[in-house]
């Protein structure tokens, strides 16, 4: 048989190849490589928040995708696949697209109307400040025979204007009313795909495990620029396996955050985030100190989104050519839905440092038992 010839695509006319290969094949050729675009946009008030992502998974030639929004204790959540090489260049896939308006200062998702749920969309996002990198994110399995995850990722805050559709009410969004982040990661990344059953892994998520991301964008009272801080906490048994922290400033530069201390609450129940505060070692024994409380009732849960897997699928998975699927669920605080949907959720929140305030986004799951918190492994979850 003769060896397949590589593919030359409408982006090989462009002059950013780096490795001599065509864009339709990466430099790895590990399953779980991964190119990732994710989204969660707010109303400040909490009346509605909009989440958004595009997954692309090169070496299993599939294209996933999910909408959805958070309304009180209300989810909706559209998801969609198809097969990649149909369409290497389509920034979408069903009813799902993404565009880039403008790099690194605008983009665009939309939601078409669609079988699933009621719902549709077509939201901007423009800049509030640069795009920033985070730490790559390198971590070795226990017994650090094998990289589990190699990728990096930048994030960005914005604003959001456009239009929302939920049932018969159209909901007109408009910059001063709407915030939100947008990030953009790729390289090999832990949970994508089932798991193998040949493989002897161990589950991180079965010892005590803490897991924070969060952006937060803070606007002086005194009218200076805004700044961002954003961090990346991943630990097991109270041992870090990753950290990211940053002080980001709107021309540019980034302050690395040396450590972090927490004295956050969460909710007995459904380990939702109930605020508290955040302290950053910069170093030198200077300390700052940011005060968080969330704003909506739930966030928007990304098991939906097939973070962690989600009724028998996970993100990568080969669902064929084409498939949709998604569901309402009308209570996201519900024990069952809980465990459908996991407490990995987008927690709309304020922010506060002395005369500055503002809003960002904490993601954050507590697995096990974790005393300071108050949480015992009786009431787990994933």
């Amino acid at each position: 048989m003769r060896q397949s010839m590589q593919r030359i695509i409408p982006m090989d006319e462009y002059l950013n190849h780096q490795i001599a290969e065509t864009f339709a094949t990466v430099g790895e050729s590990d399953n779980a490589w991964t190119e990732k675009i994710w989204c969660s946009l707010f109303a400040k008030d909490g009346s509605l928040q909009i989440d958004a992502g595009l997954g692309k998974y090169h070496n299993r030639n599939v294209m996933d995708g999910f909408a959805g929004a958070s309304q009180g204790k209300r989810q909706l959540t559209v998801r969609a696949s198809r097969r990649l090489d149909n369409a290497p260049d389509l920034l979408g896939v069903g009813p799902i697209v993404y565009e880039i308006v403008e790099p690194l200062t605008s983009a665009r998702f939309s939601l078409a109307p669609n079988e699933q749920v009621p719902l549709s969309f077509d939201l901007t996002m423009t800049r509030v400040l640069p795009p920033f990198l985070e730490n790559p994110d390198r971590q070795r399995d226990p017994f650090a025979l094998r990289v589990s995850s190699d990728l990096l990722r930048y994030h960005q805050a914005c604003t959001v204007s456009g239009w929302i559709r939920i049932e018969d009410e159209e909901i007109e969004v408009r910059d001063e009313e709407w915030a939100g982040f947008r990030d953009h990661s790729w390289g090999v990344r832990m949970d994508v795909g089932s798991p193998a059953a040949d493989v002897f892994q161990v589950d991180r998520l079965a010892g005590n495990f803490v897991l924070q991301w969060s952006p937060m964008v803070l606007f002086p009272g005194d009218g200076g620029a805004p700044y961002e801080f954003h961090h990346y906490l991943q630990s097991v048994d109270e041992v870090t396996t990753y950290f990211s922290g940053y002080i980001n400033h709107a021309d540019g530069r980034q302050e690395p955050v040396r450590d972090l201390r927490d004295d956050l609450r969460y909710d007995r129940r459904t380990r939702r985030l109930l605020g508290g505060t955040v302290t950053l070692d910069m170093g030198w024994g200077e300390t700052r100190t940011i005060e968080i409380e969330p704003v909506s009732d739930t966030g928007f849960h990304l098991g939906t989104a097939n973070y962690f897997g989600h009724k028998g699928k996970a993100h990568g998975v080969w669902l064929g050519d084409e498939h949709q699927d998604g569901e309402i669920y009308s209570d996201m605080t519900e024990p069952e839905t809980l465990r459908a949907a996991h407490q990995l959720r987008d927690c709309v929140i304020r922010v506060r440092e002395e005369n500055a305030e503002g809003f960002g986004i904490f993601e954050s799951m507590v697995i096990g038992e974790h005393a300071r918190y108050g949480l015992d492994r009786a009431g787990s979850f994933l």
